[in-house]
């Protein structure tokens, strides 16, 4: 019989958990100028990548170096691994690098002394810089880091990620939309109502599925490529998605984290935002961009041609009217989940429970306790995850007896050490621009980003020590992470099993908050739930914060069998530690996800943009 995989060691069915990568010699000297060590490395690539010599490249990396590559020689996100694979990759893609430089536009940019292992424990020191490059297709930015081998400065990580497709290049800055014809123009429309008539054609080339940051980002992204495209949602406003969440509900990650493609939150945003307030946000960012947005409107029907490489999709616009549309591609945008996932529970589907039972994600908020009557009423969140948490807080404050189910085990960090620990230098006031600390970011190869995330959860567990001991104190259990990697690593590799503390901890460790560990649920009962050990847990109201399923099951859902059954699970890595089928092709041709949290669907949203608009240009992706 297998061994049952320890909670906090399970991540997507499927997917590949890659080891942590062993960190590199440490340079021996350091007191270089970094600037001319970049400069000499990056001329030395330059002359192998113009003579064509791809083999007297891979001297120039260590062996176990790494090159990430997001669309400048690949169609598809890719990292490839070791000097000798890096040769091959280099001299069997059809693009080729025509220049590499050092870029030196601005102090954070350009070459400088590094400590690549956070704490310094172990202290890996080395040389990282920032480069622009160009192909014949377009042109980009990256990020590559140097170390000391032998005495000899050599690549350990290269990260190329395209910016921009020449012809094709966003019209942003310079290439902005002059906005006006003037002269003598007869039966000319003024720009609200040519935008009417635009939004009312809703003709694209792409149809979006969804109209949350997932959907904005990516429908704002093809605007700028010129790629004209529909967004669709079900709800009757944009942000309806946060809107209309549980009552309390604020992001937990920070403002620096979580800015939206061209429209960055302005200066006095708070640091965590309100769901509300991000909702209007969406809806502004949507007028703002002017992107073309169908709201209560739902798919009823769609057929893929392979003929003609085109889709048919039927929509119910409004609820007044149906409409054909034809795009090429269809970009599914309901969220990095999928189905709402409610445990298979005796009891449940018959109603055998006389109180409310609901899925976190129909949780509108708890209602005011009223002093005076008899008893307190009481609330049964299963979950132990953000939004159990937050579920948990809501029904504190109104007055409930509350008790959170806690099946397995969280990864908890506080507020403070996300903060302090987890995104400070790259992702706070004062930081670099955004696009900069993305890339620096994404330049990171995944096993070489769950060394840092173990490091960085081992700084941020000392920080958080009396806040965890506090917790397993009062009977709540919490982890470090896949391979001791933290949160960022369960995110990734799990998509959930985390929480952030903004202040529901202390309402456990001071017994507040009541926990039920450990025991499996047996079935609900008339008044609560009843657990394998005998206990009953009485409720009025009890909510299962227990989490969503694969997108693929969304894609089932909406677009049916024929689709689903094609397109390739979602999540987790792959072998070389890209995240499965999302932000790429997924297995059915003109079909993409595009998820996560707002500063993935941020930098992703670019990715899988400028494939599509390769694949209409007919650019060989």
């Amino acid at each position: 019989m297998a061994t049952p995989i320890p909670s906090h060691q399970r991540i997507v069915p499927g997917s590949v958990n890659l080891p942590p990568y062993p960190w590199p010699a440490t340079a021996k000297d350091t007191s270089v100028d970094p600037v001319s060590i970049a400069e000499s490395v990056t001329s030395k690539l330059n002359g192998s990548l113009s003579s064509g010599d791809f083999a007297s490249i891979s001297e120039l990396f260590i062996d176990n170096g790494f090159w990430r590559d997001h669309l400048a020689l690949s169609w598809t996100p890719r990292t490839i691994k070791t000097s000798a694979a890096i040769a091959d990759y280099l001299s069997s893609s059809p693009t080729k690098l025509s220049s590499v430089q050092v870029d030196l536009t601005s102090e954070f940019r350009k070459p400088q002394i590094a400590s690549f292992a956070p704490g310094g424990s172990p202290d890996v020191k080395g040389i990282a810089f920032y480069i622009k490059w160009g192909t014949s297709l377009g042109t980009g930015r990256g990020v590559a880091r140097l170390v000391q081998e032998d005495g000899e400065w050599k690549i350990w990580t290269m990260f190329t990620c395209l910016v921009e497709l020449k012809g094709w290049e966003e019209k942003v800055g310079a290439r902005r939309e002059l906005g006006v014809e003037h002269g003598k123009q007869e039966g000319r429309k003024n720009w609200r109502e040519r935008r009417e008539e635009e939004q009312e054609k809703g003709e694209g080339e792409v149809l979006v599925i969804g109209a949350g940051q997932s959907g904005l980002t990516i429908a704002a992204r093809l605007k700028m490529l010129g790629v004209k495209t529909v967004v669709i949602d079900t709800n009757e406003k944009v942000g309806d998605n946060w809107r209309k969440r549980y009552h309390q509900l604020v992001l937990h990650d920070p403002v620096w984290y979580d800015h939206m493609p061209y429209l960055p939150f302005p200066e006095h945003w708070p640091v965590f935002t309100p769901k509300d307030k991000l909702a209007e946000w969406f809806e502004f960012y949507a007028k703002a961009l002017e992107l073309n947005i169908w709201t209560s409107t739902s798919l009823t029907s769609s057929k893929w041609n392979e003929g003609t490489k085109t889709w048919e999709v039927k929509v119910n616009k409004g609820g007044r009217e149906e409409r054909v549309l034809r795009p090429k591609h269809i970009v599914l945008c309901t969220g990095h989940s999928g189905k709402k996932f409610m445990p298979d529970i005796k009891g449940l589907s018959e109603g055998v429970f006389k109180g409310l039972a609901v899925h976190s994600a129909d949780f509108a908020g708890a209602k005011q306790h009223q002093e005076g009557t008899e008893r307190k009423r009481k609330a049964v969140v299963v979950g132990a995850c953000n939004s159990a948490h937050d579920i948990c807080q809501d029904y504190y404050e109104k007055g409930y007896d509350v008790t959170m189910v806690q099946r397995s085990s969280t990864c908890v960090v506080s507020n403070k050490a996300a903060l302090k620990v987890l995104l400070a230098v790259l992702y706070e006031e004062g930081g670099p621009p955004v696009e900069d600390s993305d890339i620096w970011l994404h330049g990171w190869p995944s096993e070489v980003m769950k060394s840092i995330q173990i490091d960085l959860a081992r700084i941020q567990r000392e920080m958080d020590k009396d806040l965890l001991e506090g917790l397993e104190k009062a009977g709540f259990r919490t982890d470090k992470g896949v391979d001791e990697g933290g949160l960022f690593m369960k995110y990734l590799q799990r998509g959930g099993g985390y929480y952030i503390d903004v202040g529901m901890s202390q309402l456990i460790i001071d017994r507040k908050v009541k926990v039920k560990q450990g025991e499996e649920i047996e079935e609900l009962v008339e008044n609560g739930l009843r657990f394998k050990d005998g206990e009953v847990l009485e409720a009025d109201e009890i909510v299962f914060a227990t989490g969503f399923m694969n997108m693929r099951t969304q894609a089932r859902h909406i677009l049916g069998d024929e689709v689903a059954d094609r397109v390739d699970d979602v999540w987790g890595w792959d072998e070389e530690g890209e995240m499965r089928g999302i932000w790429k092709g997924s297995g059915h041709p003109g079909f993409w996800f595009h998820g996560g949290n707002l500063a993935l669907t941020r930098y992703f949203s670019r990715v899988a943009a400028l494939q599509i608009k390769a694949r209409l240009e007919g650019l060989g992706a």
